[in-house]
């Protein structure tokens, strides 16, 4: 190991831990404060594998609801929001095997015409959609496994154990996934 380099481990983070602990015994605000430290980061992963808003933040609802009311489940050896992404990850797959096609009335949001972040925003929408759509042509691996690297920040080492795969698979599968959605986006340059 270099100088200075970290050492990283699979094991929660002390205040994670206390926090996790606290929880499992009853404390809805130490609950509360994992809520707040991981719900972007959740959100972020649902969003990117479902068609709006509103369904993202449903299922992240539905995420900490499930984690709160299954906390005496959870195992301290892992990171608490490994667990969450989980948990996601089933609410996703349920959500599909449910979910009854619907149309959204108002698909772009209410933006005030008087706004100066107008064209900043509806630009955002087009490329996040655009980026959803071409996630949607790589398979469920490989949804996967760039969304928890790209999106929800987790590295190779994590990424293996969410996945149950080894650390060269995941690497393989992100470099396949990374050529796939570069063939996609520049397939779709050339014509658009």
């Amino acid at each position: 190991m270099k100088t200075g380099e970290a050492v990283r481990s699979n094991a929660p983070l002390p205040e994670e831990a206390r926090l996790v602990h606290e929880a499992q015994s009853g404390d809805a605000d130490s609950f509360a404060r994992l809520y707040d430290a991981y719900f972007q980061r959740v959100y972020r992963y649902v969003y990117f594998r479902v068609s709006d808003d509103q369904t993202a933040e449903d299922l992240t609802s539905q995420v900490f609801l499930k984690a709160w009311e299954n906390l005496s489940r959870y195992k301290p050896s892992s990171h608490f929001l490994a667990w969450l992404y989980t948990i996601a990850r089933n609410q996703v797959i349920d959500h599909y095997r449910t979910r009854k096609e619907t149309v959204p009335l108002d698909e772009v949001g209410a933006l005030s015409a008087d706004s100066p972040a107008v064209d900043e925003q509806v630009q955002l929408k087009f490329e996040l959609q655009t980026m959803r759509d071409a996630l949607q042509f790589l398979t469920e691996d490989q949804q996967e496994v760039l969304i928890l690297k790209f999106i929800a920040g987790l590295d190779t080492r994590e990424i293996a154990r969410q996945m149950s795969k080894g650390e060269g698979a995941i690497r393989a599968l992100q470099m396949r996934a990374l050529q796939a959605l570069a063939k996609y986006l520049e397939t779709e340059k050339s014509y658009g």
